[in-house]
This record gives C-alpha cells, structure tokens and sequence, in this order.
C-alpha cells in the first residue's frame, strides 16, 4: 500500500500541483492529499525508529577462562570460554564495543586448582586487580554484562570492574554460563554492582550449550535493546 502513497508523491511532484497529480491518477484532489500526508506521517515515524536504534550504544563487559574448564560433567580444555562465545553472539547481534575483564594475577591452569582460589576470593569478599580498568561508559546506553557462575556469582574480578563504574542512566543486561546453577546468586548481586542502572534482560547458558547457542543468544540480545 505504500508504495501506491509514494506513486502519487512522485506525480505530484513531477506535475507540479495536487489538482494534475489528482487528475492523472484518477482520483480525487482531497484524496491524492490524504494519502500523501498518510504516507509522510509514516516515513516519519520509520525514520524516528531507525535514529533511536542507529545511535544507541552498546557495551559488552565479560570474563571468560580458557583452557580447562568444566562441561557436562568432566575437564575439557577450551580454545575459547563460553562466556566469550556468547560475547560474540551478542556483539553480532547488536554492535557492541566489547571489553575484556583480565586479572593481573591469572587463575592457575588447572581447572581443580582455579575454583579453589575462586572460592577463597568469594569467601574473603576480594577484589582482584585487573590489568586494564574502564573508567567511563557515559557513552553507553545499554551495558551487557557475560560471565561463569563461580561458586553462584560472577567471578570476584567482574565486581572489581562493575563496581568502578557509574551506571547512572544505563540499562544493564546479563548473560550467565553455567553448568546446572543457572543464574544462582547473580540476580542479587547487580544491583549493588552497577550503581544507579536500570536492571534489564537475563540469560542462563548452560555452558556445554553455549557453541550452539548463537540463534538463541542473539536474539535474547536484540529484544533486549528494543
């Protein structure tokens, strides 16, 4: 149908009034102008729509392990974690600039041996040190946050960023990999994390899932930002 409004914009502008334009597509004068400004008034609301969505910012945060890690149910070395890959999925699906969380002291090796030292930041309420820290996000209107479930949270190094940041006036979302737990404690924990946020979308990824969750991820990720 709106291509049929287009039709008589064009007429009316090759013939250069609406009472040729109207006699030329067989209808009224009235009509032709309804139409025109019918068509005008939704070109208009399109354009709004694909503004708001053109300048819209987005932000990925995310801590990811590779190497060994845990998947349905043994040790298995991993040349990407599965927060990384739905980093991915998502930054595919909505643009985002993306931004690793990386700890000056790097968990050991062994995946054993890694969720011992977790643990024991998690019961010492630690902080790591992280290589690189962001600063500003103003930029930002919509912040994901990807990251494991270590012992029912976040990694304590995802706070150590989080809790740096000014959230005023963003919308945070976020996805967590798990092997069973799903969410866990996360939900109680963003809150007082991303200070002044609005708390959007979640997401549970079972990590031995997460390769083939890409359909599923992105398309979590776009109706989150509408």
């Amino acid at each position: 149908m709106l291509l049929r409004q287009i039709k008589y914009f064009q007429t009316v502008v090759e013939k250069g009034s609406f009472t040729e334009a109207a006699e030329a597509c067989y209808i009224s004068q009235s009509a032709i102008s309804q139409q025109i400004q019918w068509a005008k008034s939704l070109l208009s609301e399109i354009r709004l729509q694909l503004t708001k969505e053109d300048i819209m910012k987005n932000l990925i945060i995310y801590y990811s392990r590779r190497g060994q890690n845990y998947v349905n149910g043994s040790i298995k070395s991993l040349a990407k974690g599965n927060a990384e890959l739905i980093t991915g999925f998502i930054q595919n699906a909505v643009d985002a600039d993306v931004f690793e969380v990386d700890t000056v002291k790097p968990y050991d090796k062994d995946y054993m041996v890694c969720i011992e030292e977790a643990k024991a930041e998690l019961r010492a309420k630690a902080r790591p040190e992280l290589k690189e820290m962001l600063s500003d996000i103003s930029d930002y209107d919509n912040i994901f946050v990807v990251g494991p479930n270590w012992w029912g949270v976040y990694p304590m190094a995802l706070y150590t960023q989080l809790e740096a940041l000014d959230f005023t006036g963003k919308t945070v979302h976020y996805v967590v990999t798990h092997e069973g737990s799903g969410l866990g404690g996360v939900p109680k924990t963003m809150k007082s994390a991303c200070k002044g946020a609005k708390i959007g979308a979640s997401l549970a990824v079972h990590g031995g899932n997460a390769p083939s969750s890409k359909a599923q991820v992105e398309s979590w990720a776009r109706s989150a930002v509408k």
